[in-house]
């Protein structure tokens, strides 16, 4: 691959520490993240030291408050350091957000003891987080999940399987959705469950075409005892708080689908600068000029989409709508910048040897996973238009 430095990114950042933070975050990642990226991630390997190091960084607490280990960032400013994380390896920057997404929970519904005795571990303490709501029959249908929780004495015994969990099997704790009572949304509870509990087993990982290094298994409670004060919530409110917790992780997607564009873009314009075709680099002809200059604008869109839903996030605004647009658009564009990264790198592009086939392979899981691009359409319809009729 050639040598050439990609262009750095003009980030909008509300203060002057935040760009110390963001200094911080590039020189891991092109220093300890991105030279062992596809190397790693073709042999399948989990850069467990990849995350402590972000722990003893205080980069996988960012967004939540200081008092229990968090750093007390806007999400404007998390947000970009997943972009950043993500363009390096997406193994590590969609880690880092479902790890968010997995202390939601606790952080933002749990009791004030829960949060001492819990978070600082979580967010500062070296722990690794997952989020357990899908499972085999129900995935974009939720509410309709089928693991249970039953109440016996001062603990609840969960039974079922959870599935496409990302860090399933290695996780040090799971938020997980389980049905204590009726039917529908209103019957699920939040839990806190220690990821070495008796009765929770993982599955083999699945066999998948990107992010082989990220482990994404069925996890299977067999009886899982948890003591009612790992109960995130009230009873019946495990549902909306999973909502909650999706609102952040699709603008935590759409920010890693960003940083996987920009990685590609970067590769494609190093390439055409230095590959020579009728006696000069194939970035002279208008035609593939005119391809980077629509992956760029398609990636500048994308950032100013999420950013702009951060921004409300931050400001206590309701940004569902906006997130689930962010989540869309900044997907799709990512699976269209890195398609057309191949394109620029030609034979070479659909290579090993060349990033820009793993950025594709990558890009494409992104458009599924924390609520399909056809699941973000209905939820941006809904608040256009309201309801389905029944």
């Amino acid at each position: 691959m050639p040598d050439r430095a990609p262009q750095p990114v003009d980030r909008q950042l509300p203060m002057e520490e935040s760009r110390e933070l963001m200094a911080l975050v590039h020189d891991i990642a092109q220093r300890e993240i991105a030279p062992r990226a596809a190397e790693e991630e073709e042999a399948g390997h989990f850069p467990r030291e990849v995350f402590s190091l972000l722990s003893e960084a205080g980069l996988l607490g960012l967004p939540y408050d200081s008092a229990h280990g968090g750093g007390d960032q806007p999400y404007e400013v998390y947000l970009q350091v997943l972009e950043e994380l993500a363009a390096a390896r997406l193994t590590v920057g969609l880690g880092a957000s479902v790890h968010t997404l997995a202390c939601h929970g606790l952080a933002g519904f749990g009791t004030k003891e829960q949060r001492t005795e819990h978070l600082p571990a979580m967010l500062g303490g070296g722990l690794l987080g997952g989020y357990c709501l899908s499972e085999p029959a129900s995935g974009s249908d939720a509410a309709s999940l089928r693991t249970k929780a039953v109440r016996d004495g001062d603990d609840w015994v969960i039974t079922g399987t959870k599935a496409w969990i990302t860090h399933g099997g290695i996780a040090d704790f799971y938020t997980v959705m389980a049905r204590t009572g009726v039917e529908g949304p209103r019957g699920i509870t939040a839990f806190l469950v220690p990821g070495d509990a008796e009765g929770l087993t993982a599955a083999a990982p699945e066999k998948k075409m990107g992010m082989k290094g990220s482990p994404t298994a069925q996890l299977h409670f067999d009886g899982v005892r948890v003591p009612d004060a790992r109960r995130i919530g009230d009873e019946g409110q495990g549902f909306a708080i999973a909502l909650s917790a999706l609102d952040g992780g699709r603008l935590g997607i759409a920010a890693c689908a960003v940083g996987v564009a920009q990685a590609a873009l970067d590769a494609a314009v190093a390439y055409a600068g230095e590959r020579r075709q009728f006696g000069r680099p194939i970035a002279d002809f208008q035609g593939l000029r005119f391809m980077l200059a629509d992956m760029a604008t398609q990636i500048e869109a994308g950032r100013s989409l999420y950013l702009a839903a951060a921004r409300l996030r931050d400001a206590g605004r309701p940004f569902s709508r906006q997130a689930a647009m962010a989540k869309l658009f900044c997907t799709d564009a990512a699976m269209r910048v890195t398609t057309d990264a191949v394109q620029v790198l030609g034979g070479y592009g659909y290579t090993a040897d060349f990033p820009a086939e793993r950025y594709m392979r990558e890009a494409k899981v992104l458009q599924i996973v924390e609520g399909t691009n056809q699941i973000q359409r209905i939820v941006i319809a809904r608040h256009l238009a309201g309801p389905e009729s029944r």
